[in-house]
């Protein structure tokens, strides 16, 4: 050993030289594609991305309490516990404006199955539009909120008492001239309508084309006016856009304000169904979903399903319920373990629940499955 410290290696009489060669061209060029490699590697963890990475969100379970507050609170009737899960489930996005990640991440999020990058005004649109979406998933938690506790009341045979108002009249519409903005609709033919369903039920008896007498309230009398219903999409329809306030029998508080949009409708509904029920529906049962609620209990789709799927699966759900028109996004997107079921409205996913907790579910509709005979 020298006294420098370092070990001095045997000499090989063979390969030793007294002259020190000049490195080759090809060791330089070596050495120079190291340096851009090593260079490139920096950067992909150093530089910021223009992108939006989409991946699973936290999921919620609508029966459980937040410090020790109940996530979805009834009061005004008498609730009963669940021994189930049912969480609703959501997609996160981070991009590089609100949050540093870097090209490398990126690159992870392009090769994994779990998340989807796009840039990212294709995913949020501009500043602007960012603000306005914003503005518009609130409002649309608000309403899902309201939609889900009239859905579900009406699910359990609860009238939910509604004031109908007109808030447009459409070009199209037989109504014109005849119905005004602001005219309070109460009744039909000589019914009364005590509650929106009842609005909505008698249209639904009608065909397009019939001859309709709706009583309105107007300056604070009502009056009759007659106009034929016209054809939406195959359906009777006035013609018009309507505001329903809506005055439920009971209180429903949504103690959670970290998620917007109305995608998780669905799954309060059908809290709020368990809860108001003495069955225990789900015996244990984790089941997760997500949906577009209204107050007839139309389940409508929604997006980033595939996602949604894999952060319930991983957040412990063996159960989840789509909804039909979601389907074509369902199918080959399925984590292993868990067992998803299309549902179109509240009363079929109630059904799935029910039928989950009895350990029965052969007779529910998968996507792209035919359970007829099984």
């Amino acid at each position: 050993m020298g006294n420098d410290g370092r070990v001095n290696a045997p000499m090989d009489n063979a390969n030793l030289s007294l002259v020190e060669r000049p490195a080759s061209r090809r060791a330089n060029v070596m050495a120079a594609t190291g340096l851009t490699t090593s260079l490139l590697l920096a950067a992909l963890t150093v530089v910021p991305a223009q992108y939006a990475i989409e991946g699973p969100g936290p999921t919620f379970d609508t029966l459980s309490t937040v410090d020790g507050v109940p996530l979805v609170q009834i009061d005004g009737a008498t609730t009963y516990r669940s021994s189930g899960e049912l969480r609703l489930t959501t997609v996160s996005v981070s991009n590089a404006s609100s949050e540093r990640f870097t090209v490398g991440a990126v690159l992870q999020g392009f090769f994994s199955p779990a998340r989807t990058v796009q840039p990212v005004e294709a995913v949020l649109g501009t500043p602007q539009d960012q603000e306005a979406s914003q503005e518009r998933n609130a409002a649309q938690w608000i309403t899902s909120q309201e939609s889900a506790t009239v859905s579900a009341l009406q699910a359990l045979g609860h009238e939910v008492p509604a004031t109908v108002t007109v808030v447009e009249i459409l070009d199209e519409s037989n109504a014109k001239g005849v119905l005004q903005v602001g005219d309070v609709v109460v009744g039909g033919d000589g019914q009364v309508f005590d509650s929106y369903a009842d609005l909505t039920n008698y249209l639904a008896a009608r065909q397009p084309g019939d001859t309709v007498t709706m009583t309105v309230r107007r300056d604070g009398r009502e009056r009759n006016v007659t106009f034929d219903l016209i054809d939406v999409e195959g359906q009777p329809r006035m013609g018009v856009t309507v505001d329903p306030q809506f005055d439920p029998p009971i209180d429903v508080t949504v103690g959670i304000d970290k998620v917007g949009g109305p995608s998780a409708g669905m799954m309060f509904a059908l809290a709020i169904m368990d809860q108001l029920t003495s069955q225990d529906e789900l015996k244990g049962a984790r089941v997760a979903g997500t949906g577009v609620i209204d107050v007839d209990g139309q389940v409508y789709p929604i997006g980033g399903i595939a996602l949604k799927m894999s952060g319930a699966r991983s957040a412990g759900a063996d159960y989840f319920l789509a909804p039909v028109e979601n389907c074509n996004e369902v199918i080959g997107h399925v984590p292993e373990g868990l067992d998803v079921y299309a549902v179109d409205t509240l009363d079929d996913a109630y059904a799935a629940i029910v039928a989950i907790g009895k350990n029965d579910t052969s007779g529910l509709p998968r996507c792209g499955v035919d359970t007829t005979n099984e």
